[in-house]
């Protein structure tokens, strides 16, 4: 994993305006995110973490504060990030491939190129031999490796991904968390995870980011030291339980929890 910050945040905070007047959503936020890191979000619902994704890929402007990608101030869409939704948003008269494709048409990417990266993605998603299939002919989980393919197609160097597991079963969502891990540890792309789920922010990151209450600030930063490629197994150990209890102690203190 590079030193090199590609995501900084100095004092970023965000307000909305109301008819009562205005009101504070994230307080001054300072964080940063090397090269190639993994690093989850973690919070109550309503504490801003959504908005905080929103920022970072530039569809939500911010108050207050700096934020930078690459260097550059963010402002307005990025075009090197791949955002991944909580449902799929797969367009059903489409094919897979199809609708991995669409962000080449969006960005009028080179046809050939597009589709030859297309396949690449959907072998290293698992996806071959499902490439003219339609999204109801696939499980929940495959339809989110083929929104996982659709967000690195155009090769972002950035992945901002918003409980994208959240609407899956238990054991389909350990296993989409096993295949992520893959397709970063092979992709060696720069993730922001956004989950309310404390196992999956520690079984995938490197570091934890942990909001409190809104107006959401950051509670704690933790260093996940467990060693990769991680395995379900890891989950029972002393190790990561001790990371858990540290993580769930913030929003015990607070009288929430959300899992």
């Amino acid at each position: 994993m590079s030193q090199v910050n590609l995501i900084e945040a100095r004092g970023v905070s965000k307000t909305y305006q109301s008819k009562d007047g205005p009101v504070e959503s994230l307080k001054p936020l300072d964080f940063a995110i090397r090269e190639g890191e993994f690093v989850s979000v973690v919070g109550p619902s309503g504490c801003g973490k959504s908005t905080l994704l929103k920022m970072v890929a530039g569809l939500l402007p911010i108050s207050g504060g700096e934020l930078t990608l690459a260097g550059k101030p963010i402002k307005g869409p990025q075009k090197d990030v791949g955002i991944v939704f909580q449902s799929a948003v797969l367009l059903p008269w489409r094919s897979v491939e199809d609708n991995i494709l669409l962000q080449a048409e969006m960005r009028h990417l080179p046809k050939a190129a597009s589709q030859a990266r297309a396949r690449e993605l959907m072998e290293m998603a698992g996806l071959k031999g499902f490439e003219g299939k339609y999204p109801w002919q696939l499980s929940g989980g495959m339809q989110q490796r083929a929104s996982i393919c659709r967000a690195l197609l155009h090769d972002p160097s950035v992945l901002l991904m918003d409980e994208p597991f959240g609407a899956l079963d238990a054991m389909t969502r350990e296993k989409m968390n096993l295949e992520l891990q893959r397709i970063w540890m092979a992709s060696r792309k720069t993730v922001m995870l956004i989950t309310h789920s404390i196992p999956e922010a520690i079984f995938l990151s490197d570091r934890v980011i942990v909001m409190s209450e809104r107006p959401g600030s950051i509670a704690a930063v933790y260093d996940i030291d467990l060693p990769r490629p991680r395995t379900l197994d890891m989950m029972a150990s002393a190790e990561f339980g001790a990371y858990t209890k540290v993580v769930r102690a913030h929003f015990f203190s607070q009288g929430i929890l959300d899992h």
